[in-house]
């Protein structure tokens, strides 16, 4: 007989059955993952084109790219896994 891991207790006040809200989490991923893909092409851009010596620094501005660049792949991140989840549970 297969033994199992005991259940770890639950410490919030949140009841057994707490779902997330997966329309809004689709809303909120479809709409902020162009709006972080274009922040970060802009921010890259503007990194390439930007003088040596400006203000913003070329590496700011790159690290702002990189920043969206990151978020970009936690919304599309988010969004397959809302919808994965739709598809199953709905």
């Amino acid at each position: 007989m297969p033994t199992t891991a005991p259940r770890r207790w639950r410490s919030g006040t949140e009841p057994a059955t707490a779902r997330s809200a997966l329309r809004l989490r689709y809303l909120l991923s479809l709409t902020f993952t162009p709006l972080f893909a274009l922040a970060t092409v802009g921010f890259a851009v503007w990194a390439a084109n930007a003088p040596e010596f400006g203000a913003p620094s070329r590496s700011t501005l790159a690290g702002f790219a990189v920043a969206c660049g990151v978020l970009t792949l936690f919304a599309v991140v988010d969004l397959v896994v809302v919808i994965r989840r739709r598809r199953t549970e709905l």
